[in-house]
């Protein structure tokens, strides 16, 4: 095994890091007990910035995201171009990237791993310079989000009852957007969507699988237009991508590009990026960075060498 020295960034407001106890002292056990030297950052006071700036300057070859899939896209931003690894110890609601990289998804399990995982390099998405591993949404969804940051971390029934009138609500009101999409390879056109998603690579279909990627490294961005969302889509397209069977679904559109831009008459919009809303000015500009991130994960799985991507170039029937 390669000797490494690990400087572990704890975000102690991620979603879980209460419900499972977890803290620095915590964390440096579990490091201590795999025999794994570390450092470790539990200093929520400290703005982010100056903690990420911290761990650079540091001696460590690998940083370490304890928290959410944001507070990993935010380090991930700063490591891309470094010399340092970005390893994760999942302490989201969601887990998204660590969920497509095969890692554990309990902390005490995600630091016994990082003593036989290996080094790989994965894709990483830019919108407007800014660094995304999973994937952009505009439209409706962002600003059905940004409504439920507001009861993250309540469980009431009633709060969740409320929730759902807010999100019926939104889907009701919503109206479709005029955006004029351009791929650096193909001609620009008009549409009208209701929202619009730009991931990292592309969601595989399968039985179960829910917004999964099995490859990280094909190179290119993929995009998916929603012509129309209301709540019978939703609940069609959920069950459908639980089924495995989505990517033909009627509402949808699927596009395999290296570089995008969109426009639109707002001169600012509201996105949600690996799950945080932010708000970006106008136009959106989109590419894919390959191989751009060292991370340290388990072996990807092995692929055939002339195993199909899973997209065609252009647009899906």
């Amino acid at each position: 095994m390669v000797e490494r020295h690990f400087h572990v960034i704890l975000n102690t407001n991620a979603g879980t890091a209460h419900a499972t106890g977890t803290t620095g002292e915590t964390l440096a056990a579990m490091f201590a007990e795999a025999g794994l030297e570390a450092t470790i950052d539990a200093d929520g006071d400290a703005p982010f910035k100056e903690r990420i700036e911290r761990a650079l300057q540091s001696p460590a070859d690998t940083i370490v995201a304890a928290g959410g899939d944001g507070t990993i896209t935010a380090l991930a931003h700063a490591l891309v171009g470094t010399d340092k690894n970005l390893a994760i110890l999942p302490l989201g609601t969601v887990n998204l990237l660590a969920r497509d990289l095969h890692l554990p998804l309990t902390v005490p399990d995600a630091v016994k791993q990082l003593q036989t995982a290996e080094l790989r390099r994965i894709d990483v998405g830019q919108i407007n310079g800014q660094t995304f591993l999973h994937k952009v949404v505009i439209g409706t969804i962002p600003g059905v989000a940004a409504g439920r940051e507001h009861i993250r971390g309540t469980m009431s029934i009633g709060t969740k009852i409320a929730f759902f009138r807010y999100f019926t609500r939104r889907l009701a009101r919503a109206r479709r957007m005029a955006v004029r999409i351009m791929p650096r390879s193909g001609e620009a056109r008009v549409e009208r969507v209701q929202s619009i998603a730009v991931s990292s690579n592309a969601y595989e279909e399968g039985f179960g699988k829910f917004f999964a990627r099995n490859r990280l490294d094909r190179g290119s961005l993929t995009l998916y237009v929603i012509k129309h969302l209301n709540l019978g889509d939703v609940a069609r397209l959920t069950a459908r991508m639980l089924l495995g069977r989505w990517r033909d679904d009627e509402a949808l559109t699927i596009e395999s590009v290296d570089e995008l831009t969109i426009e639109t008459r707002k001169k600012a919009l509201k996105v949600m990026l690996d799950g945080e809303v932010e708000t970006f000015s106008t136009p959106l500009h989109f590419k894919i960075l390959p191989l751009a991130l060292s991370v340290l994960a388990p072996a990807a799985p092995e692929a055939p060498s002339d195993a199909p991507l899973p997209l065609e170039e252009g647009l899906a029937p």
